[in-house]
């Protein structure tokens, strides 16, 4: 039976990572400053601990791992990210996570490990046009992310592949774009866009109105969580080391995708864009590296993922209520 340690696992994708390890037979620990907030902890072992700490690391970094997956981060959705407030904590933070977790990887000889980055660490001057974003892996460079979390992501991108080199370490690493779905934060102040808008919409009573910051012309694309796990476990079974992109191809306005999930509650509501953080004006997967070296890309609609993930935050609203 193989073993694996999931740093992160009381997180979203954490959660959803640590349930499809274990239908394919692994034995799993999973380690976090958290248990998940939703009663997804499925994990043979949990261990409450803060990967800062790097008695907590030695601990759970065990020499009989075959895997480690290092998810845990400091991190939220635009209201965290992008207004400045959080910037030491998110850099200091996930940096000293990462640079602990593969010290002790490089120590304990543990043959494979992955590391989930973000396409926030692309530049922010292929993202200015909200119809036509360069996302390839090869455009980071000259790198300028447009947040010091997008530049902790690419630090660490850059620590991970030299412990590939140095040490023989084998490193998967993929850069998600905006990863959402049933059992995620959707309330809070660290939620993401999906699930804010979902929780917006729900709140909203028929015929109200809800919020959207910015003037709702940027783009994105959306991927559900049970892809972007897909996506992981297909990179570390292969040979390829990465960067490669886990996300959708499926872009849309977010004043668009604030109308589809109105459309899936039912109700009639009224957009009002107001000030707010938004981010690069355009985000997209560019998914024909991931074709290429994997022979998969993602491809469930991005109103079947919403459908879900309203569902599933309409409930928790009503169960609070």
């Amino acid at each position: 039976m193989k073993k694996a340690l999931v740093c992160g696992a009381g997180g979203f994708i954490g959660g959803h990572l640590v349930n499809r390890l274990k239908e394919e037979g692994y034995w799993v620990r999973g380690v976090d400053l958290k248990s998940n907030e939703y009663g997804n902890n499925n994990a043979d072992e949990f261990v409450i601990g803060d990967l800062r700490d790097i008695n907590i690391v030695s601990e759970v970094v065990s020499d009989d791992l075959d895997e480690v997956y290092q998810l845990a981060a400091d991190m939220g959705g635009a209201g965290f990210v992008f207004t400045g407030h959080n910037d030491s904590d998110i850099m200091h933070n996930s940096a000293l996570c990462n640079l602990n977790v593969l010290e002790e990887v490089k120590k304990k000889r543990i043959k494979k490990i992955f590391y989930s980055s973000s396409a926030c660490m692309y530049p922010e001057y292929n993202q200015m046009d909200p119809n036509n974003p360069k996302c390839s892996e090869d455009s980071a460079y000259p790198a300028a992310p447009d947040s010091e979390y997008g530049w902790e992501k690419l630090f660490s991108e850059r620590l991970y592949l030299t412990y590939n080199r140095n040490h023989g370490i084998d490193v998967k690493i993929a850069r998600f774009h905006n990863i959402f779905g049933p059992m995620g934060t959707w309330d809070g102040g660290r939620e993401k866009a999906p699930a804010a808008l979902c929780r917006k919409v729900a709140e909203a009573p028929d015929g109200g109105a809800i919020e959207v910051w910015g003037d709702g012309k940027q783009t994105r694309s959306f991927l559900i969580v049970d892809e972007c796990v897909e996506g992981v476990r297909r990179l570390m079974d292969s040979d390829f080391i990465g960067p490669v992109n886990i996300g959708s191809e499926e872009m849309i306005s977010i004043n668009d995708f604030a109308k589809m999930i109105v459309d899936i509650s039912g109700k009639k509501l009224t957009i009002v864009n107001i000030e707010g953080p938004t981010g690069v004006a355009g985000r997209n997967s560019d998914n024909r590296l991931i074709r290429e070296k994997l022979g998969w890309a993602p491809n469930m609609s991005l109103r079947e993922g919403t459908e879900k993930t309203y569902k599933w935050i309409l409930e928790q609203i009503e169960n609070k209520q």
